[in-house]
């Protein structure tokens, strides 16, 4: 068994901590506190009704100047409100306190891809294949998953904050990158960001008149029903069918590609709508190839992810296939899994099509906990090495700097999460306030200096999980490591935990879920004999 001490340097609190896997790659851990040294030195932190720990809460006879130097923060959240700013409206404030979003605990989500089996056509006529090839959109032909697991995506939706654009884990923060886009879907990331114009209904009709090849009064008819400027995916889906048929192929062409991208990268919580002002993307089907699209889906999740980790939205939007993909790429012992092929013997298919829909046996509320004993190994820190053959890592998906898509900006923080480009994490910069920003066309072209501040303060990683000093201290008081708390009503006092630093493997990963999950339900302690045991035989049988 191995022990350490952790001391804090602002309230003098010693955390003796007894690691018996510290051998066998982190698989588990667990702390102790001196309650004695606690009663003397620490802070009694008492919430107020709003969730909020105030500054005046302090033991009897504690001094003003200790009042003023102790922050404000949240239970099970951050001590340090700097960061997480909207923190008090977050779905994970309310967790901590039993607080549901209502009666049922996950999301609503929109997912096309069964729709999609039925109205993607094995093979396109080639007047039609020939300009979606050159739209850079064809592979979203054939990624979706056919259903979406809404328990496992609402569980890490709970995790995602706004202002880093990231998932905040135990261990820290992780995000979808623009590299990750890239070879899950086989989008370009290169390319020009879209500043439409507004869209009134009248502007919609036009649209659809001039070029979907519809009648006046059909088009007429067909926005007063989507009461707005929209078309419904099912009429546009029509329209591609009757063209086809009277070789039309630029109509033809245009509704497919609305219907195409209104149910993957652009699908909104209508679940049934997508917006006409995404018709002017492609009145020139030579010319719509030189967008980001992986940009385009980048964003619209962005803003979706962060409308859903509030407290008060109850619905998804955006491509969720593109999320839960995400997570069986980087977390394979979290959910349900099924693979079509292996990712050694693919042909270059976009990464997305290697999984398959299985209905998870797990709640939200199963999986939370799940999600709070994570460790850094449990993650494939660079699930892609295997897939540079056919996407090949592009400098450009380390800019740091704002990314829009029509009148949505968002921030795009790789240095956030730099484990996932193999170097070591350090105490990222603060968030980029977007609504500043004016030049995001500029800095997005000369992206070059930015790469070059992100990585110039780092250096290659030794081991995948690697961050440096005071890294896990930061983050531990401006985050929150935990969405359900051990202990009800209990203070949350955290101790940075020690990790292994292991490879990351997948077969391990999934050893430490399993042995994680046994122990939890045959309620053992560490003191037991066969804890020690176990443990001993796993690092034994690692080390051959």
């Amino acid at each position: 068994m191995y022990t350490g001490t952790l001391k804090s340097k602002s309230s003098g609190l010693k955390i003796v901590y007894r690691n018996t896997s510290l051998k066998c790659s982190g698989l588990l851990f667990f702390w102790t506190l001196n309650r004695k040294s606690s009663r003397k030195s620490s802070v009694v932190r008492r919430r107020g009704a709003d969730g909020r720990i105030p500054v005046r809460t302090l033991d009897r006879g504690a001094s003003s100047s200790a009042a003023a130097a102790e922050p404000t923060g949240y239970p099970g959240g951050p001590y340090d409100t700097s960061l997480l700013v909207k923190y008090e409206h977050h779905v994970a404030r309310h967790i901590w306190f039993g607080e549901e979003r209502g009666p049922k605990k996950e999301l609503k989500v929109a997912g096309h891809g069964l729709k999609l089996n039925s109205r993607v056509p094995l093979a396109l006529p080639p007047q039609m294949e020939s300009w979606v090839s050159r739209s850079g959109l064809a592979s979203l032909q054939r990624t979706s998953l056919n259903k979406i697991d809404t328990n496992l995506v609402s569980a890490f939706v709970e995790r995602w904050h706004l202002e880093t654009s990231s998932f905040h884990m135990p261990f820290g923060e992780m995000s979808i990158t623009l590299d990750d886009v890239a070879c899950l879907l086989h989008l370009p990331i290169r390319g020009i960001f879209w500043s439409p114009q507004d869209v009134t209904e009248e502007l919609a009709v036009e649209l659809a008149v001039d070029y979907l090849g519809v009648s006046q009064s059909q088009a007429q008819s067909h926005v007063r029903s989507c009461r707005g400027s929209y078309y419904k995916l099912e009429w546009l889906y029509d329209i591609f069918v009757h063209h086809r048929a009277a070789s039309s192929w630029a109509y033809a062409t245009r509704a497919y590609l609305l219907m195409l991208v209104g149910s993957t990268i652009f699908a909104d919580k209508t679940f049934t709508l997508v917006e006409a002002r995404y018709l002017l993307l492609f009145r020139d089907l030579d010319g719509c190839s030189g967008y980001s699209w992986g940009a385009a889906a980048l964003v619209t999740l962005y803003r979706y992810l962060g409308d859903a980790s509030m407290y008060s939205c109850k619905q998804l939007g955006g491509y969720p296939t593109l999320l839960q993909c995400w997570i069986h790429e980087y977390f394979p012992t979290v959910g349900k899994r099924g693979e079509n092929w292996n990712p050694a013997g693919n042909c270059g298919l976009p990464r997305a099509m290697r999984w398959s829909y299985r209905q998870g046996v797990l709640k939200v509320d199963d999986l939370r906990p799940i999600l709070d004993e994570l460790t850094p190994t449990d993650v494939i820190w660079r699930p892609f090495e295997d897939h540079r053959a056919w996407r090949v890592f592009d400098e450009i998906c380390l800019y740091r700097g704002c990314l829009k898509w029509g009148e949505t900006v968002v921030p795009y923080l790789p240095d956030r999460c730099l484990r996932q480009f193999g170097y070591r994490q350090y105490v990222p910069s603060p968030p980029l306030d977007c609504m500043m920003a004016t030049d995001i066309d500029v800095d997005w072209i000369s992206y070059h200096q930015s790469v070059v501040d992100v990585i110039g303060s780092s250096s290659v990683a030794t081991t995948p999980s690697e961050v440096v000093d005071g890294y896990l201290e930061w983050y531990y008081r401006v985050s929150h490591p935990r969405l359900v708390p051990p202990h009800r009503d209990a203070p949350r006092e955290v101790p940075v935990p020690v990790y292994d630093a292991g490879p990351s493997d997948p077969d391990w990963a999934r050893v430490s879920t399993l042995i994680r999950r046994y122990l939890r339900q045959v309620n053992v302690e560490e003191e037991d004999p066969q804890f020690s045991d176990l443990f001993e035989a796993l690092h034994i049988s690692r080390s051959h």
